[in-house]
């Protein structure tokens, strides 16, 4: 029989369910007072470890509870009477006959989805229409010809490990954009949009339809420049006269692009903009080859003329026209600010500096407030059409991402920021996105949809993490809402294994209402996505949790609180705060009161006696990560640009709970003659002379070598056979870095530094400041680091004063 802990630990490992309370108070004033809010962190598509038994897809549809309201899905928690054919659905306690298909189950005949070890189940929908993958690449190309070179080596490279029925589409922009015919015969052929004005839909079917109405000859083309006018990519000269551009003959007919499908359609429509790899594989590579640096003039002191968000309007309009509610992802490649036309962040006088949180505070960020319109209008039609945003930035300045985060956090797309191209962190991180599993399918899912099912005693407040609001309402939505609520179903654009997000609860019942005896609070995630190989699939996870009554079971509730996860919900909590209300400072103030009430909720004190207060080891480490939190890049804006904070926190809000926890707190190892590595504290009093630290923060991984350390390995002594020793405690450090570079997506930065060294910084800013320059003294050990932080010992000492005061 597994313990308590053993079956958190592999509903986690399995299902991807995590919470930060394992039992639940059965009214609603019991559960404000726990302080930390009862969330459940779900990875929807979780690997299951390799070691567990792995049930395939199944190949029928999913067997639903009969009552309206309700709708839950046969799971292993449902009571079975195998004699009557009938289960109770153990959310809404209706009784359901099973269909006809189950007659021959039986107690030793179960169908998979009612064995126990399955609680998360997959079913392939068998009616539903199947699509293959969709990919847009937006490409900037202004930026230098090297940078330019390394990326187009990266996309001729990610379109080789993509399947061959995907189909795939190109888009370069500069002042000008153009959107690139595919497969053409003998002639390259692009048609380009003012990178001025946004793209209208009518204008993308006009040209979707010309091309449908009659083919282009190379000598009927449209007028030089207008929109919609076919040239030669590259700033060649327009191929044809003027005239109109195959003018559309009425409206598009069913399955044609730009018109809304009328019934399944099992084949993708003839589009010469978008189509399979398979077909043009040897064209799009050739396209690519040929894009060359924009050669728009730019006059001394002005930045390039880039017209990102006219780029990316095209790109989702043709995605909205050609293929409404299918899986596809908008690739975008940024090498810098926009500063043309829609969506601008900057002007394009260099005197004229991108805005920075200074002046987003002093109200002096005129460009902002229309960009943030502007992409805040294109995310809504990118999530309504169930397509996803990813935007590659790779710049030494800011690129917009803060305007265009809802871009990204709102259609679950991917966001890397680096400095160059021509970087192993960009080239690795790109050819990560698309691995693939065991059975050569990309590790991706398109176009989802999650659904949370609660039983009696719970209802949704709302979710923390990247995703959009489904706008469906039912009795079990609060009317509370924290983070995106007001619904029971969210809307991914893409999804990927590492996708969690935190589904936050209410405890409904109010004080007094009496508890089941042996009651459970039931929840259920119903995911729908489309998977990689263009089949439709639905993952169901049911899982449970106790009631319990505070007023007799307070130790229980409290030795069911997972520190981790309520460490991760309450980071998740403030940063939304934060971001949304645009307001750190109250954040800050938010999380202190709330680590307060926890401590006088569970803390063990007299009142008004610091000295006596103490913390159970389930709460022990709480504290401990506020601090770190308080002083992370999540709350502390601080050196930091808007674009860093903003891509910070969508990390935050897509990785489990280990990995956040990680961010949140960084991981130091100590490498030394005197063992093997070991974990050590992340403070001052760990960096010592003869020691090499790896220090891992999620963002970064990093190698410090002590003073000591860093002289020998200047005088080159791991070279010498007589040193082998100190070479391997050299290596070993590297080893274990490279094992971390290889498993993350993104990829952290490499650093590898030394005492005194410019880059040491990155661990000095991370480190608890025991030891600094106010108190050089106060341990012989460690290395003094010049700030004026407070320590994590000074920070204990005023919370136990608080938590104990009378008055507090």
């Amino acid at each position: 029989m597994a313990t308590w802990e053993e079956y958190l630990a592999t509903q986690q490992a399995n299902d991807g369910v995590q919470f930060t309370w394992n039992m639940w108070p059965h009214s609603r004033v019991d559960a404000q007072r726990l302080v930390v809010p009862l969330t459940c962190f779900f990875t929807p598509l979780k690997e299951r470890p390799l070691t567990e038994v792995t049930q395939p897809p199944l190949e029928y549809d999913p067997v639903l509870c009969q009552k309206a309201s309700c709708k839950a899905i046969l799971n292993p928690l449902c009571a079975v009477d195998f004699r009557a054919k009938i289960w109770m659905c153990p959310f809404c306690n209706n009784r359901n006959p099973f269909p006809a298909h189950y007659a021959a189950i039986a107690e030793d005949n179960r169908p998979p989805e009612l064995y126990p070890q399955f609680t998360t189940i997959e079913y392939t929908l068998r009616k539903a229409t199947t699509m293959p993958p969709i990919f847009v690449f937006v490409v900037d190309t202004c930026m230098t010809q090297e940078e330019l070179k390394s990326l187009k080596e990266c996309l001729q490279t990610a379109l080789s490990l993509l399947p061959a029925d995907a189909l795939v589409g190109l888009i370069t922009f500069g002042r000008m954009v153009q959107l690139h015919e595919l497969n053409t015969q003998g002639i390259s052929r692009s048609y380009v949009f003012k990178g001025t004005k946004e793209v209208t839909a009518k204008q993308i079917k006009d040209v979707l339809a010309s091309g449908m109405a009659r083919p282009m000859a190379p000598g009927a083309g449209a007028a030089p420049g207008a929109p919609g006018a076919p040239m030669a990519p590259m700033g060649g000269a327009p191929l044809g006269g003027p005239g109109p551009v195959g003018a559309p003959r009425g409206p598009p007919g069913p399955g044609a692009p730009g018109a809304q499908p009328q019934g399944p359609v099992q084949h993708a429509p003839a589009n010469k903009f978008l189509q399979p790899i398979s077909e043009c594989d040897d064209s799009i590579n050739d396209l690519i080859d040929q894009i060359s640096v924009d050669r728009w003039p730019i006059p001394q002191g002005h930045r390039p003329l880039r017209a990102t968000g006219a780029a990316l309007a095209v790109a989702v309009t043709l995605l909205e026209s050609c293929f409404p509610s299918t899986g596809g992802r908008i690739m975008s490649f940024i090498g810098g600010a926009c500063t043309h036309g829609p969506g601008a962040v900057v002007g394009e006088e260099l005197k004229n500096p991108i805005r920075s949180w200074n002046s987003i505070k002093e109200d002096n960020a005129p460009f902002m407030k229309k960009a943030n319109k502007f992409y805040d209008g294109l995310a809504a039609r990118v999530v309504k059409n169930g397509h996803a945003v990813d935007v590659y930035s790779c710049a030494l300045d800011q690129t917009g991402l803060l305007e265009m985060k809802n871009l990204f956090n709102s259609s679950g797309g991917h966001v890397v920021m680096g400095d160059s191209f021509n970087s192993s962190l960009f080239k690795q991180t790109y050819q990560r996105s698309f691995d693939k599993d065991a059975a050569g399918n990309l590790k991706m899912g398109f176009n989802a949809t999650m659904e949370v099912k609660v039983g009696a005693g719970l209802k949704i407040e709302g979710v923390l993490g990247c995703c959009a609001s489904g706008n469906v309402r039912n009795a079990n939505v609060s009317d509370q809402e924290m983070g995106i609520g007001g619904t029971c179903q969210w809307k991914f654009g893409a999804i990927s294994p590492r996708t969690t997000i935190g589904v936050v609860f209410e405890i409904a019942a109010q004080h007094g209402s009496a508890i089941p005896q042996g009651g459970r609070g039931m929840v259920q995630f119903v995911t729908q996505y489309q998977h990689a190989d263009g089949r439709k699939r639905i993952r169901v996870t049911t899982t449970c949790r106790s009631w319990a009554d505070m007023a007799t079971q307070q130790p229980n509730i409290a030795y069911g609180f997972d520190q981790e996860a309520g460490a991760v919900a309450v980071a998740r909590l403030a940063s939304f705060r934060a971001s949304n209300e645009n307001d750190t400072p109250e954040a800050l103030r938010w999380l202190d009161r709330s680590l307060i009430r926890l401590c006088q909720k569970f803390g063990e004190y007299s009142k008004d006696d610091p000295n006596s207060f103490r913390l159970s080891d389930k709460f022990s480490l709480f504290p401990q990560f506020m601090f770190h939190l308080r002083r992370s890049q999540f709350l502390q804006v601080f050196n930091n640009s808007p674009d860093e904070t903003a891509y910070y926190r969508h990390i935050l809000f897509s990785e489990n709970v280990l990995e956040s926890t990680t961010m949140i707190q960084p991981v130091l190892f100590s490498y030394s003659f005197n063992g093997p590595p070991e974990p050590v504290l992340l403070d001052t009093s760990s960096i010592l002379q003869d020691r090499i630290l790896l220090m891992d923060d999620y963002f970064h991984v990093l190698i410090y070598h002590g003073q000591t350390i860093a002289q020998w390995r200047k005088q080159n002594f791991q070279e010498n056979p007589q040193y082998a020793s100190f070479k391997q405690l050299l290596e070993a450090p590297v080893a274990d870095a490279t094992s971390i570079l290889q498993e993350r997506f993104p990829m952290p930065r490499y650093i590898v530094t030394e005492h005194e060294g410019s880059q040491a910084r990155f661990l000095l800013s991370k480190v608890n400041p025991s030891l600094t320059h106010n108190n050089p003294y106060a341990n012989e050990a460690g290395s003094a680091v010049f700030t004026d932080d407070v320590s994590l010992q000074v920070f204990m000492e005023h919370l136990k004063k608080l938590a104990s005061s009378s008055s507090t």
